[in-house]
Formats: C-alpha cells, sequence, structure tokens
C-alpha cells in the first residue's frame, strides 16, 4: 500500500492506492486561508500539519499499518519561511497572494532576463517577490530567515527531518534556471534571497529521507517507511493520470485552473505569460497555462447566495444565456498577468436569476481555458485531446463548457478526481522500487466529452467577454 498526501489551499487530501494502483481509501481534512489585508493570502502552517494527522486518522487503521512509502504533493510557490531552528517565522504567503507586484516589477527591472531564466515572467504568485517583499516591508523577520521551503515541502520536513524539494515545485519559484535545473544565484540576488537558504533538488520519485518514530507514532504508520520528494500539485496531477510524455495533455480544475502539455525539452513563451517549467521527472519539462481562479468561482457564487452548487449548477444548464461574467476574483496570470484586477457581473436585467448567473460563471471558467487555449497555441502547441482532472470535473455540464469553448476532446479519467494525490502516492510506489512505466499508465476513461462547433452568437459572446478585461481594466486605471 502507498500513501499520497496533497497539500491543496482549502484540503488537506490522502489517498491510499494498492501494489496494481487501484485506488483503495481517501480523506480529506479541510483548511482555510486568512486574508490580512486586501490581496493578501495566508496560510499557518501548523494548520497544514494538523490537516495532515486528521487525513491520517481518517484512514482505515489496517491499511496504514501496511503502508510501504509515502508520496507528496502541494500548492505551489508558497513562502514557508524558518528560522535557525527551522520553526516558522510567520504565516505562509500563498501562491494567490498578491502583494508583490511592485516587488515584481524590481526584478525584471534588476534583471530582464528573468522570465527567460525561470521559465515565466515574474508575478505576485511566485515565491521570489514575496521574499523582496518581505525584505523591503517586514525586514527584522526576514533579517531571521534562515532556511525556505515550499508548502509541500514543509509537510516533507515534519515527516522525516530534511530539507528537500523537486524540480516541478522548485520551477515554481523565481530561483530555478530552468534549462540547468538548478538554483540561479542571478535570480537569488535580484530578490534578495540567499541560495543556501534553498532546498536540495531531487526528483520527485527519488527518496527523500525515511518517515520519523515519533511522527509515524503520531500517524499511526509505520516507521522508517521512505517517504518520496513528491512534486508540486500541477506535476503531481500529471503523474496521476500518466501525463509524463512528450505531448500528454491536460486539465486540471481545482481552486485554481490549469492546461497542462508535457514536453521533451524546455520551452519559454514568456509573451503570452505560460509557466515553461521542470517536469517533476528527470529530462521532461511542461508548458502550462495557470488561470488564479479554475472552479473556485461557482464555490464562491455558492457561498454568496447560500445555496448547493449542485442545485445551482441543474438550474444553470437550464437557465436562458443571460448576463457575463468576469471570474478573476483573486486577479489572474495566464493570460493577463493581472493581480489587481477583480472579477465582477455584467448586462443584468430584470430577468436576471440565480441561474442564469450561475451559467455565466460556468462560462466563464470555459471562457478561461479559451484563453488558455489560445496561448498555447502561439506557442505552437495546440493539443486537439485533453485529460482532465480535479473536483470540478464532477460537472458534466461544464465539461462539455469546456471542449466547446476550446474545441478540445476532453476525457474525465477513473480517479481524476483525487488529483495530485493519486500522483504523490505514484511517486510513492516507484521510489519503493515499482517500475515507473507500469506505476505511471495512463487510467482508463470514465466519459469523454466532444466538443460541439461554437454557434455565432457563442462566438460572440467570448469576443464580449474578452473585450470586458481591457475595459474594466481602464476603469480600474482611473
Amino acid at each position: 500500500m502507498y500513501l499520497g498526501i496533497d497539500l491543496g489551499t482549502s484540503a488537506v487530501k490522502a489517498c491510499v492506492i494498492d501494489t496494481q494502483g487501484n485506488l483503495v481509501a481517501t480523506a480529506t481534512a479541510p483548511l482555510a486561508a486568512q486574508h490580512p489585508f486586501a490581496g493578501a493570502s495566508e496560510q499557518n502552517p501548523a494548520d497544514w500539519w494538523a490537516g495532515v494527522i486528521r487525513a491520517c486518522a481518517d484512514l482505515p487503521a489496517d491499511l496504514r499499518a501496511r503502508l510501504r512509502a509515502i508520496g507528496l504533493s502541494g500548492q505551489m510557490h508558497g513562502a514557508v519561511l524558518l528560522d535557525r531552528d527551522k520553526t516558522p517565522i510567520r504565516p505562509a504567503i500563498l501562491w494567490n497572494d498578491g502583494r508583490a507586484s511592485v516587488e515584481c516589477d524590481a526584478i525584471s527591472e534588476a534583471e530582464p532576463q528573468a522570465g527567460l531564466l525561470s521559465g515565466a515572467p515574474p508575478m505576485p504568485g511566485f515565491t521570489a517577490p514575496k521574499l523582496l517583499w518581505v525584505a523591503r516591508h517586514e525586514p527584522a523577520l526576514h533579517a531571521r530567515i534562515a532556511h525556505v521551503l515550499l508548502p509541500k515541502d514543509y509537510i516533507g520536513f515534519r515527516l522525516h527531518g530534511a530539507l528537500v524539494t523537486d524540480p516541478s515545485d522548485a520551477a515554481g519559484t523565481g530561483w530555478l534556471d530552468q534549462s540547468t535545473r538548478g538554483w540561479s544565484d542571478r535570480l537569488c540576488t535580484v530578490s534578495a534571497t540567499q541560495p543556501g537558504w534553498l532546498p536540495r533538488i531531487r526528483h520527485g520519485a527519488e527518496v527523500a529521507g525515511a518517515l520519523r518514530p515519533d511522527v509515524a507514532a503520531d500517524l499511526g504508520l509505520p516507521a522508517g517507511i521512505p517517504v518520496a520528494t513528491g512534486a508540486g500539485d500541477a506535476a503531481a496531477g500529471a503523474v496521476g493520470i500518466g501525463a509524463v510524455n512528450d505531448g500528454d495533455g491536460f486539465i486540471s480544475l481545482g481552486t485554481s485552473g490549469q492546461l497542462f502539455v508535457t514536453t521533451d525539452s524546455y520551452r519559454p513563451n514568456i509573451e503570452h505569460r505560460l509557466h515553461a517549467y521542470a517536469h517533476t521527472l528527470p529530462d521532461r519539462w511542461f508548458q502550462m497555462a495557470a488561470m488564479l481562479n479554475g472552479a473556485r468561482p461557482l464555490a464562491w457564487f455558492a457561498e454568496l447566495v447560500r445555496r448547493p452548487i449542485a442545485d445551482l449548477l441543474t438550474e444553470a444548464e437550464a437557465a436562458p444565456v443571460g448576463p457575463l461574467f468576469l471570474p478573476y476574483l483573486t486577479g489572474e496570470r495566464t493570460p493577463h498577468g493581472d493581480a489587481s484586477i477583480r472579477a465582477g457581473f455584467a448586462f443584468m436585467d430584470e430577468r436576471t436569476s440565480q441561474g442564469s448567473l450561475m451559467r455565466a460563471v460556468v462560462e466563464a471558467v470555459a471562457f478561461t481555458f479559451a484563453d488558455a487555449l489560445a496561448a498555447l497555441s502561439a506557442s505552437g502547441t495546440r493539443p486537439a485531446r485533453l485529460m482532465a482532472i480535479g473536483g470540478g470535473t464532477r460537472s458534466d455540464f461544464l465539461m462539455q463548457m469546456i471542449a466547446d469553448a476550446t474545441g478540445c476532446t476532453l476525457t474525465r479519467v477513473q480517479g481524476g478526481e483525487v488529483g495530485p494525490a493519486l500522483g504523490a502516492a505514484r511517486l510513492a510506489q516507484v521510489a519503493d522500487g515499482g517500475n515507473a512505466a507500469q506505476v505511471f499508465a495512463k487510467p482508463a476513461p470514465a466519459r469523454t466529452f466532444h466538443p460541439i462547433p461554437m454557434s455565432e452568437a457563442q462566438t460572440q459572446r467570448l469576443a464580449a467577454y474578452r473585450a470586458l478585461y481591457p475595459a474594466l481594466k481602464s476603469v480600474l486605471q482611473t
């Protein structure tokens, strides 16, 4: 049995697979983020660890006793700052935090090649600009930094005691030279970071350390079992569905959204704000369009009107076409690279209902993937078929909308809703000696969604949606 632990933004997810790769158990522990000021998003690492303990406790005890290895996945880009005692000195600054916009400009000015080196232009959610922000705004805390970890690597540290990361998570920091897959002294210098603070880099299926006896007792797991280094959530999701060879692609719909295609070489495209990153596996990279607002707008609207998402989706499917929605609740990366833009409805009238508003939200999520595919196409990558993973893919209505908007055939795969946790478990199995070619096989399809060509009216709505961003931006700038 192999355990995968995925540290998400809204929950810690754990899954157990057997030696044949079958999913045999899952558990979830919810998490919450704090927003101490406008644009800020933080979590306490102690809450992450408590979530890991809760999720593991909810797995059957007999399965826990039979585990042979653990793998990790987690939200990318977060800044976990540790002192000399390896204790967090402040809450972790998360991937969807927008405070470091000025610092991004400063990094780009100091090193015009920063985007080409690191695989994407500096953006506020990345780790490097956060360190420069801390240096400028919290200098006393910055002076105490001795180590910097990514979120999943902090969980790894708690499990085995080592300071280790993998290439995919390192790729999202803004410090990695993607072509050499090593830390860049220059990128560290321009972001007030000492290279010695950064963890060692090992591939995702390499063993980072052994489970400490005291921690094993707390989690009810066998002491001394290997802990695989793991992967950032995007790369772990790719491993979970076998997107490990050149041309393999998928969409991921969780709190955020990704359109991910594996490549056999480093292929940056800075102009369109794509992420060209090292994969967690040797000799593999990927191109990724990253959207900060994946399925989160659906949950946000359901929370706002205090109704179940499922009920609203049913009403949305039956509702007539009405308002348009911009889904940028926390800014956007691909294609805009704009941390300050915000969401909004347009063109409501007296006939507007909750169902029609939810339809607009679903449509907007689909349109973000149309924008993502347009950015990939501009870089020469045009997939005709994509797999689909993440909790947001449960909705047939949303999946068909995305297929229609992108013109891509989408395949929801078995176990896809487990997402990165499954990839983490697979990495654990390979770390324990499993055959990578067999372990990383693609899962069976659960349902396929073929695109229906967009009508002239739908094409006009996409054009109107794309016109809303610059229009709203001009208002915000006045």
